[in-house]
């Protein structure tokens, strides 16, 4: 049975069982699926268990309740990424800290994350409440070292693993080394429920805990009776049949991103000014310990370099959706900021949107968000430098050897 047929198998089976609500078997079958997926490691099997959500946003607001996050705590979380990684600290009244990146893998700088734990307690007697780090692109985030430190200070971690579904450190999946790990579903990500996700807990406890507060909090009383504040975060059970569709796939989906990006780099390799991000080889921990699913493939252009319209770049707004998003709502008059991509990088995006080709810009900082303009961040220039050069390409289940080399002769036909 092909994967659609699979995932239409699962989502009959909800209406003609009337399951068309946020629980269901398909969400308990997607949970256990998810249990064996993320605990299966190279050197142990574990025993984490999984809460399947409504997003991945959800995943990391409940995840900080679960942290004891409250109102005016301080959690400390990666600059470079997107914000649904630090809205929900806001949520609950907390303030996010931000930690610039380091240059090899573009995710939270441990050593620079010491300094901001170290001198948040200097100024304000308390220690952050919760470090929330993210595998940026799919990227390893330098989990032993980040383990390391929060441990020493006794500081749960929260893994925003929503762009690393797959990838694996040293074996070890992403999202099961920390306290928790979050996971989305979205319809751009690895593998999609249209819109879900997913978090990981570190025990039946937590996990009963988790799913009791994503269903609103009710007791078990025969009537309805609440006795704390809860949500409707489950995720629905036909989301969650196409979900277990999904996961037929899941591996074949993450060995195609691989493959998509071992030929971004072979054809890339020799045109000047291009550099395209990639994994650690080598590092301190040792060889081969970075395994990025390379949820999207992304490449960096030189300040220098020379692009057809560039001298055009940022004279229009944008009036429709770009990389995935839900649509452009709020209009702008210009398309100028005081921090945003380079005129090379903009030129190229139009130059590649022009050949049908959806490109789309790194995300910008956090601390260069004019909403966070006033939290405090520990940044060391790499985050913004590499925004101010970056470009995310195409690299999803349905993009063929073919497009990327018609993606790589126009990269190389907008180069002046």
């Amino acid at each position: 049975m092909s994967e659609d047929g699979i995932e239409q198998k699962y989502i009959k089976e909800a209406f003609d069982t009337n399951w068309v609500v946020p629980l269901g078997p398909n969400v308990d079958a997607f949970e256990k699926d998810l249990e064996d997926f993320v605990n299966l490691n190279d050197n142990a099997t574990l025993s984490k268990r999984v809460v399947a959500l409504s997003s991945g946003t959800a995943a990391v607001h409940l995840a900080l309740i679960a942290c004891g996050v409250g109102p005016d705590d301080e959690v400390i979380g990666q600059s470079f990424t997107f914000c649904a990684s630090a809205n929900p600290v806001v949520y609950l009244g907390a303030k996010p800290v931000f930690v610039d990146s380091e240059p090899e893998t573009w995710n939270m700088d441990p050593e620079l994350l010491e300094v901001a734990i170290k001198d948040r307690i200097a100024k304000t007697g308390r220690k952050p409440k919760a470090i929330v780090t993210v595998a940026l692109y799919g990227m390893p985030y330098r989990i032993e070292r980040i383990m390391e430190i929060a441990r020493r200070y006794d500081i749960p971690v929260i893994e925003d693993a929503v762009e690393g579904f797959g990838s694996r450190y040293k074996g070890q999946m992403l999202g099961t080394f920390g306290d928790y790990g979050v996971l989305s579903f979205n319809g751009n990500k690895m593998i999609t429920t249209s819109g879900g996700g997913a978090l990981i807990c570190p025990d039946e406890e937590a996990q009963q805990k988790v799913m009791w507060l994503a269903t609103q909090a009710r007791e078990s009383y025969p009537y309805y009776q609440h006795e704390a504040i809860g949500y409707n975060y489950r995720m629905s059970n036909i989301c969650a049949g196409i979900g277990r569709g999904q996961m037929t796939v899941a591996n074949d989906h993450i060995a195609h991103h691989r493959h998509v990006q071992a030929l971004y780099e072979e054809l890339l390799a020799d045109v000047k000014g291009i550099e395209v991000h990639k994994q650690p080889s080598l590092s301190t921990e040792g060889k081969g310990d970075f395994d990025s699913n390379y949820w999207l493939c992304t490449i960096t252009l030189d300040p220098d370099m020379k692009v057809k319209g560039q001298e055009k770049a940022y004279q229009k707004v944008v009036q429709k959706a770009v990389g995935g998003a839900a649509g452009v709502i709020h209009a702008v008059s210009s398309a100028v900021t005081d921090c945003q991509p380079n005129d090379n990088v903009e030129a190229m995006r139009v130059c590649l949107d022009d050949a049908g080709i959806e490109a789309r810009p790194t995300w910008k900082p956090m601390h260069c968000q004019p909403v966070y303009r006033t939290s405090v961040a520990y940044v060391n220039g790499v985050a913004e430098g590499i925004f101010k050069r970056g470009l995310c390409l195409p690299s999803g289940p349905c993009v063929t050897d073919d497009d990327v080399r018609y993606i790589v002769n126009t990269i190389k036909d907008s180069i002046l």
